[in-house]
């Protein structure tokens, strides 16, 4: 993990001062460890530390203590900060299972084989009684499940005095709970801090009716904070002013917005679909009802693949053939030793346990490699996806696009123009909004909070007014079809920036034209090389889907090996060719990063977006890549289908060996206790071939510095 100096400020004096460090990328939920550790420095006060976002603030006394903190967090600025190591462990690393895994193996073979054949039978007892409890709690409820198996088999063993084979038996499915629970729990944890909805900042309205931006740490109850068309609701509150549809998902689970108005209840963590929103704060940082992302994870059907339910229940209708058949072979050879050699051999141990723990390790696995799995269904249908399509804005091309050129209308001033275009997109978060404001400041040109309302038109632009007059920003369909803006006195421009492949973003002003900005947005490196690969990988189809021109689109169709392309379509155009698609029996893979494609990121059978996309497209989306980089597609097709075909490898595996086992068991080739401690190795074998890792280890990272004081 790395930290960059975010900003620092020092004293009169240049001594004492505080300090904002963020990581790169969220910290573990138990990070209050690190503000003891910073606490505990001499000379360092009041830390703050925010997980959510990375985030760590600290008060330093003097210049010793500065560099006490910088070297526990491993920052190194432009001027190395001394004997700073070049790396540190993982703030807060999860005990590992080895001391629950460990006991019980040193229990058995070295301290069981000294005690009295007493106390070897107490022990065995006593470490069977969680599971015969589990077995008669089944039967309570009226379900004959594995447990009952698990149950009857330990009893069996029991009744016969075979006290080794009881405490094998509970020794192997003591360690698969505990690799299952261990895998569990950190695939979950690793899956719910990768949903996290990085908020750097937030709009604070103050008393005059300005909005300032702040630093999340810095916000505090009751202050109002405002909320926009595709941001996320960084704290708890009550809605003071505006109205919006809110996407709660991150907390019901419920993919419906809601409607919120003034007395409404906001969360943290949710999103901003349409409309706006100013929220009085009531709790903010840790206090929030954040940590209800976690429960609704564990407690989600929606986390099952199908393969995984499947599995589950036929696992669930093996438990009566083989309780049927143990007692066919008694009622048959009137041998108990017989039966419970059938008894004790069940396929469902392995099968009800190496499906799940395949799926969550690879989800596990997947974000380490910088992708965010939602769920184990979206696994199969990553391997199922035939028809691919692309967003193009921010998704082929770098989330970092550029303006190049700014052409003003006649009786328009090109750096007014600018200006005017940039004060009103800073409050958005797409990528061109940023390009713009990044523009208008690289220019230092002022842009005061001098407008009125801002409203955001869903993939069209952005409407609001200055000193009386009415200012449209967007796209030439918004511009040109909706609001009536006669373009044709800047054709000769726009023909020729469309032919160069740049997009074009257009002002107008009290219904007329006022400019246009130029912005290139290049492909990204790896696209090309990307889509290829994809199509080698089982992709049928291969689509690209842009608000922009035909002739835009066409070019960068054309450099991305794309040759099936829709242009000028609007975000329910985009849903309606993804349900096309789909109602045609394609598969869609949908891969967007904006407010506008989250419509169709819903409708795919399984929707990727980028890291640097908006809060909205990571919201909706299935799977998330952390990472900006198109070959995380690549990966993430390549872990899907890995974990298919181990699924499958296992469950034959599982199959063939505990059918040998059972007729071993059934013509007394095997022994009740060999029948016994073979079924739970295979039981055991499967789930660790299932935690087995599917992709190369990521190389790791470099320590990064960077001051963005």
């Amino acid at each position: 993990m790395s930290f960059f100096i975010v900003h620092e400020l020092q004293g009169i004096n240049g001594s004492a001062g505080r300090m904002r460090v963020r990581a790169d990328r969220p910290l573990p939920p138990s990070a209050a460890h690190l503000t003891r550790n910073l606490e505990k420095l001499p000379g360092i006060s009041d830390v703050r530390v925010n997980p959510r976002v990375g985030s760590v603030l600290f008060f330093y006394a003097d210049r010793e203590s500065r560099l006490s903190a910088l070297r526990l967090l491993t920052v190194r600025d432009e001027a190395p900060v001394p004997d700073t190591p070049d790396s540190i462990p993982d703030l807060l690393p999860e005990e590992p299972p080895a001391g629950r895994m460990l006991l019980p193996l040193i229990r058995f073979f070295v301290i069981r084989p000294f005690l009295p054949r007493i106390w070897r039978m107490i022990t065995s007892i006593t470490a069977a009684a969680p599971f015969l409890l589990k077995g008669v709690a089944s039967l309570l409820r009226g379900r004959l499940s594995v447990d009952v198996l698990d149950a009857a088999a330990i009893a069996a063993s029991i009744l016969m005095r075979d006290f080794r084979t009881v405490s094998v038996l509970t020794l192997l499915l003591g360690l698969g709970e505990t690799l299952e629970y261990w895998t569990r729990r950190r695939s979950l944890d690793s899956l719910t801090e990768s949903l996290a909805l990085n908020v750097d900042s937030v709009w604070l309205l103050k008393e005059d009716g300005t909005e300032v931006s702040v630093p999340l740490g810095q916000v505090q109850k009751d202050q109002l904070v405002v909320v926009r068309d595709g941001g996320s609701i960084p704290v708890d509150g009550i809605v003071e002013d505006g109205c919006a549809v809110v996407n709660q998902s991150s907390m019901t689970g419920e993919p419906l917005g809601v409607p919120r108005a003034k007395g409404a209840a906001v969360f943290a963590g949710t999103v901003v679909e349409e409309g706006w929103l100013v929220i009085r704060v009531s709790q903010v940082g840790d206090g929030t009802r954040l940590r209800q992302v976690v429960t609704f994870i564990e407690q989600s059907e929606a986390l099952k693949a199908g393969i995984q339910g499947k599995t589950e229940r036929l696992a669930d209708l093996a438990v009566p053939f083989t309780f049927g058949l143990a007692a066919l072979v008694w009622l048959i050879t009137r041998n108990p030793m017989r039966a419970a050699s059938v008894l004790l051999v069940d396929y469902s141990c392995a099968l009800k346990l190496a499906t799940p723990l395949a799926v969550l390790a690879s989800m596990r696995e997947g974000a380490g490699h910088g992708i965010v799995i939602k769920g184990g269904r979206y696994l199969e249908a990553l391997c199922e996806a035939d028809t691919l399509v692309f967003d193009k804005t921010g998704t082929l091309t770098n989330a970092s696009p550029k303006v190049v050129e700014v052409i003003p209308a006649q009786g328009h001033q090109r750096d007014e123009v600018l200006r005017v275009m940039a004060c009103l997109e800073e409050h958005f978060p797409h990528p061109v909004a940023r390009a713009v404001v990044r523009k208008a400041q690289e220019e230092n040109l002022q842009h005061e909070e001098e407008h009125a309302h801002v409203e955001y038109v869903v993939a069209h632009g952005v409407a609001s007014s200055l000193y009386g007059k009415k200012l449209r920003v967007g796209s030439r369909h918004y511009i040109e079809h909706d609001e009536g803006v006669d373009v044709s006195p800047l054709e000769a421009d726009i023909a020729r920036q469309t032919a160069m492949g740049r997009s074009l973003l257009y002002l107008s002003e009290d219904g007329k034209v006022a400019g246009i900005l130029a912005i290139e947005d290049p492909l990204r490196q790896e696209a090309t090389a990307v889509v290829e690969q994809l199509r080698g990988m089982g992709f049928k189809r291969v689509l690209m889907l842009t608000g922009d021109d035909e002739r835009t689109a066409r070019a960068v169709a054309a450099s991305a090996g794309i040759t099936e392309f829709r242009a000028q379509v609007l975000p329910t155009d985009k849903a309606n060719v993804v349900q096309e698609l789909t109602n045609s029996g394609c598969k869609v893979l949908m891969v967007g990063d904006g407010i506008n494609d989250a419509p169709a990121l819903s409708a795919s059978h399984v929707g990727v977006a980028m890291i640097d996309g908006t809060d909205l497209a990571r919201e909706v989306a299935n799977v998330l890549l952390t990472k900006p980089d198109l070959g995380g597609l690549i990966e993430a097709r390549r872990l899907a289908c890995s974990t298919l075909r181990r699924i499958h490898v296992n469950f034959a595996a599982t199959l063939t060996l505990n059918s040998l086992f059972l007729a071993g068991g059934l013509f007394m080739f095997l022994q009740p206790g060999i029948s016994a401690l073979l079924h739970n190795l295979t039981t055991l074998g499967v789930s660790l071939n299932a935690m087995r890792p599917h992709l190369p280890a990521p190389a790791p990272a470099a320590p990064v510095m960077e001051d963005r004081a």
